[in-house]
């Protein structure tokens, strides 16, 4: 035991727990990889500092920074001034501190004072230069937040492209987490990775020519040959951090959304008394983020340590090596004929501007760590970019279900489905289907072939059993969903309207809720009054909602404030201020009187809007010229409703 004992000291217990670490942490990678726990099933987009990350960041960065001449170059270029004058701050306090502290040991009052008030004087400009970094960073961060968010959100709110996203294109699961929290983290990456580069690089190259004057070149190439080595050694044991990086996004992206839908359907869930079963769900999501945020938690940690010890410890000892050459060497000619004191003020400038040097280059080895996760970053926000502009070209990638795993010998088999194949044909008061296949995003035929005509004044009942395709039909004739073949024949946008069962009430105020999607100032422009709004609201006998509320820039919560019935109504007397050709009613008026429905039906007649109506009521029939009847197993009849016609429905 002695014989071991003699052996385990200090320094050789931490060499050999480093070196444990480092094989522990190339098994780990060994590991990841085999069983690719970072990669969701699937095509991926790639995470990585190579080629495709450079070119997805100067795309990006074109659009942050749109011009040459604006105001993020302007704080880019401030952010440089203040990196440059910190810089050249630091050098002459290193200076200016070695001459006071040489006026100290040899007692020399006239040469402490003579750099100790300079040195008082210049702390105001000390500090406002390191604030005004500050200010600049800062400015640039939200700047580039800015510009990058209103992009997106152009893309993403272009037409229908929101509902596309999520309902015909499978690739995004939470959009909501990307155009938030990614982007923020992005361009703070971003930035910061833009300060830590450039202050180092400009320490180096100052401290460099300082230091090359000062005790020759070979010191400075040592130090930069020890950055190239070392760079590269901790660039590749850091590689899978921009992996795990896109993995808990996506991971705080689902988590964010099991909660969302909770908020969201919390009535449903509390008449099923479904709060155990969401709590299950909530916490298994949970559990998984949490379970790789230990995993990344701990290869930060093990990271770290290899990271501080390179990039930090190492760099500073070879510092130590490269400053003390000339030094202890006895017969070095700098140091021949140089007197104590001098030996001490060069030691002091020469090894404080040499240990600055290895902390830049330790700093520039350490952003090698941030860019790594930037890529990460920049994958998701590359990867949400590229979706949204397919998306806008008609573009839409799903997983499709093939008639033939359903029924291989039906006719349907055989028909070749093409999203965005069909041709639309805007034409004023007619809405034709021509030889049209009904069928879902994900190419589930509901009907193979539909072809009827309607001309404004014709109102329409359509009816039949649920998940016949009542929907899937407005969803077409509203544009949401693709055309897989043949012609429709319909009105431009804003000229076809849709009031579902359940009304959207916007955030905002009373009269938001009637003019909506239209602002303020569209109403002024079309010239409609606000008695005019006053008469819609009678219409649907919800005058003494403006009477209640006192004015109609009354803010409130309209979802909570108006009832259900009060909800439908309003949505009526937003369908009188568009006034558009054709309507699309899919039971709304479900929780509507009878004789309120009759007049507002009376009166869309009165005011010259055509109805294409779902509901089960028999009272309705009276309204319409036309049924529309689908039976749910692909056919359908479109016929004249006359005196023979035996009517349904409740």
């Amino acid at each position: 035991m002695a014989a071991i004992s003699k052996y385990l000291t200090a320094k050789n217990s931490s060499i050999a727990g480093g070196v444990l670490l480092l094989l522990y942490i190339l098994k780990q990678r060994r590991r990841a990889s085999q069983l690719n726990w970072y990669v969701k099933e699937g095509k991926k987009e790639r995470a990585a500092v190579d080629k495709l990350f450079f070119l997805r960041i100067y795309r990006i960065l074109r659009i942050m920074t749109p011009r040459f001449l604006c105001m993020e170059t302007g704080y880019m270029v401030l952010i440089a001034v203040m990196l440059v004058t910190r810089t050249y701050c630091d050098v002459w306090m290193i200076q200016n501190g070695t001459m006071i502290e040489s006026g100290i040991i040899n007692r020399d009052s006239r040469l402490f004072k003579q750099h100790y008030y300079p040195y008082i004087a210049v702390i105001p400009v000390i500090a406002l230069v390191n604030n005004l970094l500050k200010l600049g960073i800062n400015e640039l961060k939200l700047r580039f937040r800015e510009r990058l968010t209103q992009y997106l959100y152009d893309q993403y709110l272009q037409g229908y492209t929101y509902y596309k996203m999520g309902n015909l294109d499978n690739r995004i699961s939470n959009p909501d987490q990307l155009l938030t929290q990614d982007v923020e983290k992005f361009c703070n990456s971003v930035v910061d990775l833009y300060s830590n580069l450039s202050k180092p690089l400009l320490d180096i190259g100052l401290y460099i020519f300082k230091l090359t004057s000062a005790i020759g070149a070979q010191g400075p190439t040592i130090m930069m040959a020890y950055l190239i080595i070392s760079g590269l050694f901790l660039t590749r044991l850091r590689r899978p951090i921009a992996k795990m990086t896109v993995t808990e996004q996506r991971y705080e992206g689902e988590y964010r959304y099991v909660n969302s839908r909770l908020i969201t359907n919390s009535e449903e869930i509390a008449f099923y008394n479904g709060n155990l079963r969401e709590k299950q769900t909530i916490h298994s999501t949970f559990q998984k983020l949490v379970d790789h945020l230990h995993k990344f938690i701990f290869f930060r940690f093990s990271m770290g340590f290899v990271d501080s010890v390179i990039a930090k410890y190492i760099a500073t000892g070879v510092g130590y090596l490269v400053v003390s050459r000339p030094f202890l060497d006895l017969s070095h000619p700098r140091h021949l004929h140089t007197s104590q004191s001098e030996l001490m003020e060069d030691y002091y400038q020469s090894g404080r501007m040499l240990l600055r040097l290895s902390q830049a280059l330790g700093r520039i080895v350490l952003a090698g760590r941030d860019m790594t996760r930037l890529s990460g970053f920049t994958s998701r926000i590359a990867e949400l970019m590229k979706v949204l502009k397919e998306l806008n070209a008609g573009k839409y990638e799903r997983t499709m279900v093939t008639q033939q795993e359903k029924d291989p010998g039906s006719v349907s088999a055989k028909l070749a489905l093409v999203p965005g194949s069909g041709r639309v044909i805007n034409a004023d008061h007619i809405i034709k289907f021509d030889h049209t296949p009904l069928a879902t995003p994900n190419g589930e035929i509901l009907i193979k072939d539909l072809s009827f005509e309607v001309m404004s004044g014709a109102n329409v009942l359509v009816c039949g059993p649920n998940g016949c395709g009542k929907s899937s039909l407005f969803r077409v004739l509203g544009g949401l969903w693709p055309l897989f073949g043949g012609e429709l024949t319909k009105p431009e946008r804003g000229k076809l309207f849709y009031v579902p069962q359940r009304p959207y009430m916007t955030l905002g105020s009373l009269r938001d809720q009637v003019i909506y999607p239209d602002t303020f100032e569209e109403q002024n422009r079309k010239g409609i009054s606000d008695q005019v709004l006053k008469e819609y609201l009678d219409n649907v006998q919800l005058g003494h909602i403006l009477e209640r509320e006192g004015s109609w820039d009354m803010v409130q919560d309209w979802m909570d404030v108006l009832s259900g019935g009060e909800k439908q109504r309003m949505a009526m007397a937003r369908l009188f201020y568009h006034k558009p050709q054709f309507a699309i009613l899919d039971e709304c008026t479900s929780a509507v009187s009878v004789d309120v429905e009759d007049f507002i039906y009376s009166h869309c007649r009165t005011v010259g809007i055509t109805l294409f109506t779902v509901s089960h009521r028999k009272s309705l029939w009276k309204h319409h010229k036309f049924y529309l009847h689908m039976d749910g197993r692909g056919n359908y009849e479109f016929k004249p409703i006359t005196e023979e016609t035996v009517e349904f429905g409740s």
